[in-house]
């Protein structure tokens, strides 16, 4: 009996200290939590949303999108496909960076660069992987290159991921504020996800109150705002701020979170910042979208780089800089050194005082910790942290159920304690590699997420409408559109209705839904067509889904049909081919030359 007796005292002994940091901890998020509720109550905004008619009417200025790659070659078709159709904003262009031993990348970046005009490969000139910073240096070459050669310039610079869906009104956002601030951060939500997947359900908390609570509070105390990675845009002439301060080195190549990096160094220069507050728009909210790590173990990855660049790089490289309130902050960016440790044990205690109390309840015993003579003068201590954390998972609660509903939001207690798990075992994992990396005289690597990219269901909040397409690529005017809604029938489609009016031919129709699904189009001849890659699929496979294979390429299999391809298509296809399935969209006219002239 004599063992538990002694985890009892020690946990005693430890209560104290941890209620004080505990206490300390929480009132210093309270303090965001009264800043945030003081703007909302008063109606005070750093800024004034624009209008739908103010972001259409202001002229578009040429924007850079910057993209680097390692081992991105299975999701970044996708999202150049999808964005490029997605986007409501026409003067932007995409610049890619890849690794010559890449070869896969390089080759899917190449074929996306044939096929769209404004998407750039950008080739790091030595091979990879080094950091994304080195990567994103590598690109800016490129495009002052590309400026030279083509006599233009841009005025913006972009940052995004292989795996981003970029929403179609950001860039637009971007270009309203682009005039009166260098840097400016659109918020970023992790995809909605079911209940069960439990660690993306963590990054959807933390990003729902991160960007509902911190970034806003940031804005309001006039401190600096950091990068998200994603989403972020700078004017060139912060960029040349930049270089002129870092040797032409836009990006810290040595420094794990460049874009943490970039935007405390731009706000110590005196570059104005904003943060984008959320905003409800046209059925969703103008956010760049992505799927965040799904497991314990690509989390922990993730977040010892976070670890790691934010709190022990940045403390090393930037110390303590810039007045009260920035210190305060990294204060704040920081703290997780010893807190994430400490909510985990905290977790740890709260459970063994739950277990013994119940099995001593069982039992017909004494309650070991209330044998344990806790201080009386305490209480007070731990009824304050007590009330703080009731708060602390409130409004986690409010900010995860306003963005993705109040049954997902359920699980926020749940999912409190196992972010605590995972953080504490990135910062343990931070440290010993950033020690490691000291003593050894050893640079960082590049602790690198691996991406996946949604599937076609999840991205049509995310798309144009076809009218919105027709009328932004010149093949309808406004005109004739609202002539052609007029007259329809009832029962008929408005784009055959547009066809049968002659307003449109197939072949322009079909160009434009592809356009707007992100799907290749273009007619097959049946001289494209082998033979031997047709017969790759049963008969009654092509027939039932009304696809033809045509051509393998890239270790893809082409095929060409006249319907949207579904999941369960690709799902049936899958079963008779292990080569990835790339789909393009033929009219039916096309379709039936090729079965008639092939089976």
């Amino acid at each position: 009996m004599e063992y538990p007796a002694t985890v009892d005292r020690l946990i005693v002994a430890c209560l104290v200290p941890l209620g004080i940091w505990i206490l300390l901890s929480g009132l210093d998020d309270l303090v965001l939590d009264v800043v945030c509720f003081y703007h909302w109550l008063t109606g005070k905004r750093t800024s004034r949303l624009p209008s739908e008619e103010e972001l259409r009417q202001k002229p578009e200025t040429t924007i850079a999108i910057f993209v680097p790659l390692w081992h991105e070659h299975r999701v970044i078709g996708k999202m150049i496909e999808h964005n490029t159709a997605a986007i409501k904003y026409r003067n932007h262009h995409f610049f890619i960076g890849a690794y010559p031993n890449d070869d896969a990348t390089v080759a899917v970046v190449g074929d996306l660069e044939r096929r769209y005009p404004n998407v750039h490969l950008a080739m790091v000139p030595h091979d990879g992987p080094t950091s994304k910073a080195d990567c994103l240096n590598a690109i800016y070459d490129h495009l002052l290159r590309f400026e030279r050669q083509a006599g233009t310039h841009f005025a913006v610079v972009m940052t995004h991921d292989a795996e981003d869906l970029i929403h179609p009104d950001s860039l637009r956002w971007v270009n309203y504020y682009s005039d009166t601030h260098d840097m400016v951060q659109t918020p970023v939500l992790p995809l909605p996800t079911p209940f069960r997947k439990l660690t993306h359900g963590v990054y959807c908390d933390e990003f729902s109150e991160s960007h509902t609570r911190d970034m806003r509070a940031r804005q309001f105390t006039g401190s600096f705002i950091p990068s998200c990675g994603v989403g972020t845009s700078f004017s060139r002439t912060s960029l040349e701020q930049l270089a002129v301060t870092k040797g032409n080195r836009i990006f810290e190549p040595a420094c794990l979170t460049e874009d943490y990096e970039n935007g405390l160094s731009l706000h110590l220069l005196g570059a104005k910042q904003i943060f984008v507050p959320l905003s409800f728009r046209n059925g969703s909210f103008v956010a760049t979208r992505e799927f965040f790590p799904q497991t314990f173990r690509s989390a922990v990855k993730q977040r010892t780089r976070w670890v790691m660049g934010i709190s022990l790089q940045g403390w090393e490289r930037h110390g303590w800089q810039g007045g009260l309130v920035d210190k305060y902050w990294l204060w704040r960016d920081r703290k997780g050194l010893v807190g994430n440790s400490l909510s985990l044990f905290t977790n740890f205690i709260t459970l063994y005082g739950l277990g013994t109390w119940l099995a001593a309840r069982a039992a017909g015993m004494d309650w070991g910790l209330g044998q344990a003579h806790l201080p009386s003068h305490f209480a007070w201590l731990f009824t304050s942290t007590m009330s703080l954390g009731v708060v602390r998972v409130l409004v986690r609660i409010f900010c995860t159920g306003r963005l993705y509903g109040w049954l997902f939001a359920l699980g926020v207690p749940v999912r409190t304690v196992y972010a605590n798990c995972i953080n504490s075992a990135a910062t343990v994992c931070a440290i010993y590699r950033y020690t490691k990396g000291r003593l050894k005289k050893m640079p960082h690597a590049w602790l690198k997420t691996d991406h996946s990219y949604p599937t076609q269901a999840a991205l049509c909040e995310h798309k144009r409408t076809l009218e919105e397409v027709l009328v932004a690529s010149g093949l309808l005017t406004e005109e004739r559109l609202r002539e052609a809604i007029a007259t329809k029938p009832e029962r008929t489609r408005l784009q055959w209705h547009l066809v049968k009016l002659g307003f449109l031919t197939e072949a322009q129709l079909y160009e434009a839904v592809g356009q707007q699904q992100s799907l290749r189009t273009g007619r097959v001849s049946p001289q494209q067509v082998r033979p031997n890659v047709a017969r790759g699929l049963p008969w009654d496979v092509i027939r039932d889904w009304r696809v033809m294979p045509f051509k393998v390429e890239m270790g893809s299999l082409f095929v060409a049909g006249p319907e949207l391809p579904t999941e369960e298509m690709h799902r049936d296809l899958k079963k008779y081919t292990s080569l990835e399935v790339r789909f393009q969209l033929i009219t039916p006219a096309n379709f039936a030359e090729l079965t008639s002239s092939l089976l």
